[in-house]
């Protein structure tokens, strides 16, 4: 797709007008459509053929989201596309902000993903097409929200890729050399353990989990340092690329599980995104990866293990097996970089789930700073989240009578505080760190697949987050 900008009025096959929700006739060119017709309503669509243009008229709304617009704008692209043949034109009026005009682009890009990515008669979308021309007309200066808008989708396209693809194309080590792909294309360096060098590193726990796995296990560190930065921000993303559950083997669901590493696909995006922006921040980024497997070597339920910090770890459930590898993430990162904040993500329990459904992430930290900028930048873009306690009521539930800790309380309540409290064990009491459980936001039923599939929910959010310290 060939971006041009343009103020004249010479209209092409596909008019898109964007338009907030008016209290007068519309008049757009010589075309008059009154207010019975066409008002502007948040998710109303009007079309207007004339002299072989179509003209599609798009109402967002009195005082739209961010969500919303972007919601629109892919609905247009995915289910509309037989309307873009070789060019388009998109029409902003100075009533949209530089956050719309975001959302808009990031949105009509991200409309040309599909899922059927082994589909011998696949089709692509005319927006792919290097080919396609779009032009923008505008009378102010938008290309910075364009090509931010740009941006953003394509970092959660690669990251939808990394979490829709099957297993057994997205391992361990696809992870890695997508990483150091990345970092070469972006900016930012990369270096991976493998078991041995992890095993050598005392990287016990990470190794435990990965050992009964046909695919070697991949510990990915990446760093982005750019010149002068304000502030060193420290990611973990869980990257379980398939979770069997171990010899606590899952008995339902089951074949969902390629989703179990979009913590990690979401810290790899966010890293795209964020050396793309070229944001002044440094951020070190760690994604364990490796697969939950059962053979002969795979670790077992009552089994002591070691971790990177020292403490030992009495396995109750091997299903509780992404905390594992967080844990010796979390702690990798804070020795050896200490940065000042700290933020884990992961698909962590069914329990977060049970709490907030599809609608937010689970939110853990003491810091009420840090509580209210990760709400703040989850507010702003659509990805939610919300706090619940990390009071030491709740330690017990981690306390093991043969180890320093349990990973797994036994207990059929409470799930996603006891997770977040065993993270918070190797924190060495970090003033600044949040763990987000987000289990029910990132591989979800909408209206843009038949099946589950991804939505590269924390990509966006952690990068608007660091934009903003």
């Amino acid at each position: 797709m060939k971006i041009h900008y343009t103020n004249n009025q010479t209209h092409k096959k596909l008019n898109l007008i964007p338009l907030l929700e008016a209290e007068e006739a519309i008049i757009f060119d010589e075309i008059h459509l009154s207010k019975t017709i066409f008002s502007g309503k948040k998710d109303s669509l009007y079309f207007y053929e004339k002299d072989e243009n179509i003209f599609l008229f798009i109402g967002l709304g009195k005082d739209p989201d961010y969500k919303s617009i972007k919601a629109t704008f892919r609905k247009i692209s995915a289910k509309q596309k037989t309307y873009f043949k070789e060019e388009a034109k998109l029409f902003l009026s100075g009533d949209l902000s530089t956050d719309n005009i975001e959302a808009i682009i990031s949105g009509l890009w991200l409309g040309t993903y599909q899922l059927g990515h082994y589909k011998k008669d696949k089709k692509h979308h005319p927006l792919e097409s290097e080919d396609f021309i779009f032009e923008v007309n505008s009378y102010s200066d938008v290309k910075n929200a364009i090509d931010k808008g740009l941006k953003i989708a394509n970092a959660q396209l690669e990251t939808y890729h990394l979490v829709d693809l099957p297993p057994n194309k997205i391992t361990p080590k696809h992870l890695a050399d997508w990483a150091i792909e990345t970092g070469k294309n972006f900016g930012f360096s990369v270096e991976v353990f493998g078991h041995q060098k992890s095993k050598d590193l005392g990287l016990d726990a990470f190794v435990s989990v990965g050992k009964g796995s046909a695919n070697e296990s991949q510990f990915i560190v990446m760093d982005y340092q750019p010149e002068n930065a304000k502030k060193h921000i420290g990611l973990v993303g869980k990257g379980i690329t398939f979770d069997t559950g171990g010899l606590n083997i899952k008995t339902a669901g089951m074949v969902h599980m390629k989703c179990d590493m979009a913590g990690g696909a979401a810290v790899l995006g966010a890293m795209q995104l964020i050396a793309d922006l070229q944001l002044p921040y440094r951020v070190t980024a760690i994604v364990p990866a490796c697969e939950n497997s059962v053979d002969a070597n795979s670790f077992l339920p009552s089994d002591v293990i070691g971790s990177y910090s020292g403490h030992s770890i009495e396995i109750i459930d091997t299903d509780a097996e992404g905390r594992l590898i967080l844990a010796d993430g979390l702690s990798y990162l804070i020795k050896n970089y200490n940065p000042e904040t700290v933020i884990d993500l992961a698909t962590l329990t069914g329990s977060s789930v049970a709490t907030f459904g599809n609608e937010c992430g689970a939110l853990f930290t003491n810091n009420e700073l840090l509580v209210k900028q990760l709400q703040l930048a989850g507010d702003g873009i659509g990805e939610r989240l919300w706090p619940l306690p990390l009071w030491d009521a709740y330690k017990s539930d981690i306390e093991s009578e043969i180890a320093d800790v349990k990973n797994y309380s036994g207990k059929p309540v409470g799930g996603a505080i006891s997770a977040a409290k065993f993270l918070e064990f190797f924190t060495e009491n970090h003033t600044s760190w949040a763990h987000l459980d987000i289990a029910g936001v990132t591989f979800v039923d909408d209206e843009f697949a038949k099946t589950k599939h991804a939505t590269a929910f924390g990509v966006h959010l952690i990068t608007n987050f660091i934009e903003n310290q």
